[in-house]
Parts: structure tokens; C-alpha cells; sequence
């Protein structure tokens, strides 16, 4: 018998792991945001598959087993370069899924595509554990720790390489586990894991060309480059994004949001600034001159300068800067800006620091690189006005390419920080584009009224303010009542300018919809109504959901209503589809695949091994165990795994501050801390039943203490540094990852222990459910919050307990 591959399963599991993020990446720059929930259901998938694969073919591929391994990895490493370079070339394009009947085939082919790499890494894993089942614990260690490794591997090397080079990293990896493999267990054919090592290098030396990434068509970038002499003059990599420069001379850009149509002023030269292809900003072309910026003050974001005076600004979200510009303009007394990539800051100050002007070193501006609302948290500075800027494309919102994407920015809780860093009669701004049917703005209005509400403003009406262009709006939210002298000087600002008032204090009937006129006063009447009584009426019969966010359910982008859908469908030859948040529906049409492909790969797998059972042998030769009992345990114990990994991530994005640091160590460190579990678990005291029931009442204890001490920690160490905050999240998640990592490689043991052909299967149930979990937890948390999602995760484990098989 040869020796488990034990390091070479664990690079295999890195690999694999660190592909999937990688694919979430790639798939961010060459289409959608929303595609990386279909990456998690594509990898699961590949794992399901592979459970069903080895549990029908256990005999053979036993007897080949190391051939077996290192075939699995070696294909690996080949398929995931090649799966992706071929999927490129599909010709994809989500934007027409519902009218164009290629386009969901076109979707299956690179679901399959992708699916291959997944589907030889799992089988090389999942047959470690049918070959060895008297080592499941210590297999499932290195398996998981491996697995956490390479999250942080992966999103480290994304600093360095760019992510077509960080692929060709994963495929070199791949190849590499199979090569140590041979070596692992002492293949007896000495040559090859020479030659295996020698395979591995030939990414590297791969043409780029081939690889190249190719964004949809429909990007900003792709419309960008198809202007005569427009070109890519700088681009940057980071895990936060594909940061791109982009100068066109012919036809010169022109980017100016909300621009008054009376406005006589036009932009200075200006380049445009992307991330991952869209989010479209202008870098603006700055001299020192006040004159060359006089556009900025005809925005609708610039109403907030006609009521200050020489304010203290805190613009949130700063980006290439013409925000920093507009409040220099306007003679703020000191600008902070934040913006989290820095990257984004070393193009506008370093490389084209001539062209910018250098805005972030003007007088009286400190820039800040980090997390708007961890920046607010750690800070005790009162701010005259806090301006969140326009942070996404107009094409990217109103094609509702944002619906699954949590945003922290626009959360009640949000609102209710900005507030308390006001001074006394000092303003919040925030700019959104206008859609229509009015979905943001009203949105945003209901969600300052909860805030204010919470806060025990007694009078919300008092503090609002609501101005529209004929492509932006802008909404102000005032820590005092607005005076007679603010609403005279924002009817003049509005007035000069052709805006539209929607609401102000004391708005009266048929002021509002008069320059860029709608059928209806929608806007005004929106407020209206979130104003008054009939709040709740107008929440729950408006036909897009407006409900505020919060940071239990941070989906402010998510607009989808079931019953809005077939008047949309209807509308389809109108125009209508485009109001279709596309987002919500990829990720229930994901949930309904994914849940027969695993309903496919359990019962499949089980019928063939009960009837070569039943031809064996009389029916004492039968499996000893009750399948139901087995399926329910490892369902069960998938469902609530991933969605408490899934809902912890999401809670301490906040307390990092940074969405990637959340990533990184809280996936880490609930990987890593559960494979030490998992090594610990066969020392539990008792047997079976008893130690899973142990690590299980850890696991809902645990829990349920995270979520009520997590929130009043969070606040109480949020201002401490970064160093010392992402140590104190690995000590907080270690005690409940370390039990976590129990309940599978005990059960599995049991398995193995009565009859070990059911091995393969329980892991393929186990790799299924994880599937319809990463969906499911999603979709969950859209409707009911992540703390809900928690909650039935340990109902879930509770089930396992009582369905030990």
C-alpha cells in the first residue's frame, strides 16, 4: 500500500481553491459581478461530480490509484488554463439571455468548460479518501488546511501578477501537486515526477496573446476602444480590480454627471478612469486654474457648496478626484478624501501626476487610503459636508448589474454613522443616477427616513432635501431643519440650473416636475409618501423593492420584485428588460441547477451501488448503513457549514473595514482552524454519536455567542489598527472554525469504518450541498438577513446530530 500523497493533496486543494477565486476575478473583468456566485456553484458542482465518479468507478480507479492522482492533477493544471481560454470564446452575452435562444446554451457551454478543471482536481482528492478511509481526519487536515493556504496565496499573488499571470501560477501549481505526488508515494517509475516538473514550466512560457482577456462587448472599456484612437495608456492589478487608463484624442471624453443643460462651461480634457472594465470616472485635466473647473459647480452635486460657507469636507469614495476638485472649487476649507484602492491614487498623483495637477496634494486636502465606513469608525472628526460620490457607471446600474453586490455604503446604520459625524447644520450629499422607474432615489429617501427615525429625529420632513437633473439626483440629509435662507438658495441653485426640486420642507403640490419633465411627478411623489402614513403601503405596492438596507441585508442595489417580472417580460419588445435587476435571476436559475445536478449526483451514484450490492451477495452483503440516514447527515452538515462561513465573512467586512482583508482571513482562517479541528476530532471523548454531538453543541454555542457579542466588539476595537484588528479576527474565528471542522471527517470516519464504498458517496453529498448553500445563503440573506442565515445553518447542524448514521 503506498503512502496518502498528504502534501500533494494539500497543493492540489490550494490550487483548486485559488482557481475558483481566481475565476471570480476573470469573470468580474470579461462580464459581470454577479457571475461569481455561478463560479461557486460550477466548483462545488465539480466536487459533487467527482463523489459520484469515484463511488461508480471505486474498484478500478483503486487499483490505479497513484496513476489516478497524478492523471487528475496533471489534467488540472492543463484544463485551467485551457477551460478558460476556450470559454472566452463562447460569445457570451447576458444581456440577451431572455430573447436570444443561444445565449442560455452559450451559458451551459462555459459552465461545462469551466466545470472540467473542478471536476479532475475533486476526483484526485475525493479518491485520497476512498484509498485511505482509516485517515480521514488526518487526509481532511491537510485537504482543508491546503485549501485555506490557497486563498491567501491567491489573493496575495493578485498584488503582484496580473490575473492572467496568477492563472498561469494555478495551472504550474496543479501540475506541480501531481509531480509530488509520485514522489509522495514512491512510484517506482523514477523518470516521471522529472518530467512532471519539467510539464509545469510550459505555462509560463504559454503566449499571452492566447491567453488574453477579452471583455464583453457591452463593457464601457469595449465601447471606450472602439472610438478611432482611443487607447489603453495605463492599467493597474489589484484583488480589488483591473484599474484602467484610457485616452482617446480623436474624439475627446467628456464626462460630467449631471450637467446642467444650461450650463456654458465644458469639461477641461479629461482621461477616462475604469475598474474592471466599467465604473466609468474622469480624470480631469488641472492646472491650477479655478476657471478650467467651472463645470463642477453646474452638477447637482454641487448644491450642497450653495448652502455652506468655506465648509470641512469628507468625500467618501474619492476615486480619480474630480470630487476633491469640485469641493477645492467651491473653497472648502479642508477636504478629506478616502478611496480604497490605492492604486487608483498612485495613477492620479504619480504616473499621470502632471496631466491631474495632483489633487490629492493641493492645500488643505489629506487623502486617505481604506473603507469608507471603517474610516468613519476609527475617526472623531465632525464634518461641515460628507459627500459620497457617484461610484458606479450609468449603462452597469441601470442594466442592474449591481443586484447581488453588497454595499456597506448605503445601509441605515450607514446613514445613522454619517449623521453623527456632522456638525451641528452640516449636510450629507449623495448623488445617484436617475432611473426610471424611480428605484435609487426612493430607495436612498426611505432609507435616510429609517436612519433619522432610529436616531429619534422627531421630524424627519424637516431634514431632507431632494434636487434631480435630467441624469443625476441629488439627496441631502441635514443634521438640523433646513432654514427659510437654504431653501431660498437651493430654489435659486435649482432654478439657474433647470433642476427640479422633488422635495424640500414645505414643497408645495405642482412645484416639483417642471424642467426635465416626467409623465408623472414620481419623484415627489415618492417622498411623499415615505413621509407619511402610508409608508408601508407604498413599500409594499411599489413595484420594485425600495425597503431600506441594512447591514444584516446589504443588497441596496437589489430592486427585484416576482410580481414586476411578467409585466417586464411583457414589455420585452418595449424596452422593458433592462429593468430587470439581471443579478437575482442568474442567481435563482443557479439555485434550480444546481439543486437537480446535485439531486442527479446523490441518487444516480446510490442506485447503481445498491443493485452491484445486491448482485454480489445475498442481502446481508448490502451497505449497513441507512442511506437516508448517511444523505441527510452530509447534506446537512454542508448546508451549515457554508452558511456560516458564508455570513461570518460578511460580518466582519465591516469590523476589517476592507472587503478584501474579510475575504482573505476570515476564509483563511475558518479553513486552516478547521482542519486543525478536523486532526483533533478523533480525540473527543466517546465515540461516534457522542463526539459529533460534542463538536455540533460547540459549534450552535459558539454561534449564537458570535452573534450576540460580535456587534458591541466591533464597535469597541474598530478604531484599533490593521494589524491588530485582523489578528484579533483570526483569534475570534479559530473557536468556532476549530469545532466546525469536526462533524465531516467524523462522520466520514463512521462511514468508512462500516462500509467503505459509501466513502466517495458522503463526500460527493457533503461537495453537493455546498453547492446549493453558496446560492442559497445568498439568496437568503437578500430576504431575511445574515443573521437568519446563521440561525438555520444551526438548525441544520442540529439535523446532522440527530441524523448520525
Amino acid at each position: 500500500m503506498p503512502r496518502p500523497p498528504l502534501f500533494a493533496l494539500a497543493l492540489l486543494s490550494a490550487a483548486a481553491l485559488g482557481y475558483e477565486i481566481l475565476l471570480m476575478r476573470l469573470l468580474s473583468i470579461i462580464l459581470w459581478h454577479h457571475f461569481a456566485y455561478m463560479m461557486i456553484s460550477v466548483a462545488l458542482l465539480g466536487y459533487g461530480a467527482a463523489g459520484a465518479l469515484v463511488a461508480l468507478a471505486q474498484p478500478a480507479l483503486l487499483r490505479h490509484f497513484v496513476p489516478v492522482f497524478a492523471g487528475g492533477a496533471l489534467l488540472f493544471g492543463v484544463s485551467a488554463m485551457a477551460c478558460f481560454g476556450l470559454a472566452q470564446r463562447v460569445g457570451f452575452n447576458p444581456l440577451e439571455i431572455l430573447w436570444e435562444p443561444s445565449q442560455p446554451l452559450r451559458l451551459v457551454a462555459i459552465y461545462l468548460l469551466l466545470f472540467v478543471p473542478f471536476l479532475c482536481a475533486a476526483t484526485s482528492i475525493c479518491l485520497s479518501f476512498a484509498r485511505f478511509p482509516l485517515q480521514v481526519p488526518r487526509l481532511y487536515s491537510f485537504d482543508i488546511l491546503g485549501a485555506g493556504l490557497g486563498c491567501l496565496g491567491i489573493i496575495a499573488a493578485l498584488f503582484v501578477l496580473d490575473p492572467v499571470d496568477a492563472l498561469r501560477l494555478v495551472s504550474m501549481a496543479g501540475m506541480a501537486a501531481a509531480a509530488l505526488a509520485c514522489i509522495e508515494c514512491r512510484w517506482h517509475r523514477r523518470w516521471l515526477p522529472a518530467l512532471l516538473l519539467a510539464a509545469a514550466a510550459l505555462p509560463a512560457v504559454m503566449p499571452g496573446g492566447w491567453m488574453a482577456l477579452r471583455p464583453s462587448e457591452y463593457k464601457e472599456l469595449s465601447q471606450l476602444l472602439r472610438i478611432g484612437g482611443a487607447r489603453v495608456v495605463a492599467q493597474r492589478s489589484s484583488p480589488l480590480g483591473l484599474v484602467t487608463v484610457v485616452e482617446s484624442p480623436s474624439i475627446p471624453l467628456r464626462h460630467a454627471p449631471g450637467l446642467s443643460l444650461n450650463a456654458t462651461a465644458e469639461p477641461p480634457p479629461q482621461l477616462a478612469v475604469l475598474t474592471d472594465g466599467d465604473g466609468l470616472s474622469a480624470l480631469n485635466r488641472y492646472d491650477g486654474r479655478r476657471e478650467a473647473l467651472g463645470y463642477l459647480g453646474d452638477l447637482t452635486s454641487a448644491l450642497p457648496y450653495h448652502l455652506l460657507l468655506a465648509p470641512r469636507v469628507l468625500v467618501l469614495g474619492s476615486g480619480a478626484g474630480a470630487d476633491v476638485l469640485q469641493a477645492l472649487y467651491h473653497g472648502a476649507s479642508t477636504v478629506d478624501a478616502v478611496e480604497l484602492n490605492a492604486q487608483v491614487i498612485g495613477l492620479v498623483q504619480d504616473r499621470f501626476g502632471a496631466f491631474s495637477g495632483q489633487p490629492y496634494s493641493a492645500t488643505g486636502v489629506q487623502v486617505h487610503v481604506g473603507e469608507a465606513r471603517g474610516f468613519l469608525a476609527a475617526s472623531h472628526r465632525r464634518y461641515d459636508l460628507i459627500q459620497v460620490a457617484l461610484l458606479d457607471s450609468f449603462s452597469t446600474s441601470s442594466a442592474g448589474l449591481y443586484a447581488l453586490s453588497e454595499s456597506y455604503l448605503y445601509t441605515v446604520e450607514a446613514f445613522a454613522e454619517y449623521l453623527l459625524h456632522l456638525q451641528p447644520g452640516g449636510v450629507l450629499a449623495i448623488t445617484r443616477w436617475v432611473s426610471l422607474p424611480p428605484r435609487d432615489i426612493p430607495k436612498l429617501f426611505a432609507t435616510a427616513v429609517a436612519a433619522m427615525a432610529r436616531a429619534g429625529v422627531p421630524d424627519a420632513s424637516r431634514r431632507l432635501v431632494l434636487v434631480r437633473g435630467w441624469k443625476t439626483a441629488t439627496l441631502l440629509v441635514k443634521n438640523g431643519d433646513f432654514t427659510a435662507a437654504d431653501i431660498d438658495a437651493l430654489l435659486r441653485f435649482s432654478r439657474t440650473r433647470s433642476f427640479d426640486v422633488e422635495y424640500h420642507p414645505g414643497i408645495r403640490p405642482g412645484t416639483a416636475n417642471r424642467y426635465n419633465v416626467l409623465d408623472q411627478p414620481d419623484f415627489y411623489n415618492a417622498a411623499q409618501a415615505l413621509l407619511g402614513p402610508e409608508r408601508e403601503r407604498f413599500l409594499s405596492r411599489y413595484k420594485f423593492d425600495v425597503r431600506p438596507a441594512t447591514d444584516d441585508r446589504p443588497y441596496f442595489f437589489h430592486f427585484f420584485k416576482w410580481r414586476t417580472l411578467p409585466e417586464l417580460v411583457a414589455l420585452k419588445a418595449q424596452g422593458g428588460l433592462p429593468l430587470l435587476d439581471w443579478g437575482y435571476p442568474v442567481l435563482v436559475a443557479t439555485l434550480l441547477q444546481a439543486t437537480v445536478a446535485a439531486l442527479l449526483l446523490i441518487g444516480v451514484p446510490l442506485r447503481v451501488l445498491r443493485r452491484r450490492a445486491a448482485r454480489v451477495g445475498p442481502p446481508a452483503a448490502a451497505p449497513t448503513l441507512p442511506a437516508w440516514r448517511t444523505g441527510c447527515y452530509f447534506a446537512a452538515v454542508g448546508l451549515g457549514f457554508m452558511f456560516v462561513e458564508i455570513a461570518f465573512i460578511q460580518k466582519f467586512i465591516l469590523f476589517l473595514s476592507h472587503p478584501l482583508y474579510a475575504v482573505a482571513v476570515v476564509l483563511c482562517a475558518f479553513l486552516c482552524f478547521a482542519g486543525l479541528g478536523s486532526r483533533y476530532a478523533p480525540r473527543l471523548p466517546g465515540r461516534g454519536r457522542r463526539q459529533a454531538a460534542l463538536a455540533i453543541g460547540g459549534i450552535c454555542a459558539a454561534s449564537l455567542v458570535y452573534l450576540a457579542a460580535l456587534p458591541p466588539v466591533f464597535r469597541l476595537l474598530i478604531a484599533l489598527p490593521d494589524p491588530a484588528r485582523i489578528g484579533i479576527a483570526v483569534a475570534l474565528i479559530a473557536p468556532l472554525a476549530f469545532v466546525m471542522g469536526m462533524p465531516f471527517p467524523l462522520g466520514l470516519a463512521s462511514v468508512a469504518a462500516r462500509d467503505a464504498t459509501l466513502v466517495p458517496w458522503a463526500w460527493g453529498i457533503n461537495a453537493c450541498a455546498s453547492v446549493v448553500a453558496a446560492v442559497l445563503a445568498t439568496l437568503l440573506a437578500i430576504h431575511a438577513g445574515f443573521t437568519v442565515v446563521v440561525l438555520v445553518a444551526l438548525l441544520l447542524y442540529a439535523a446532522a446530530a440527530l441524523a448520525w448514521p
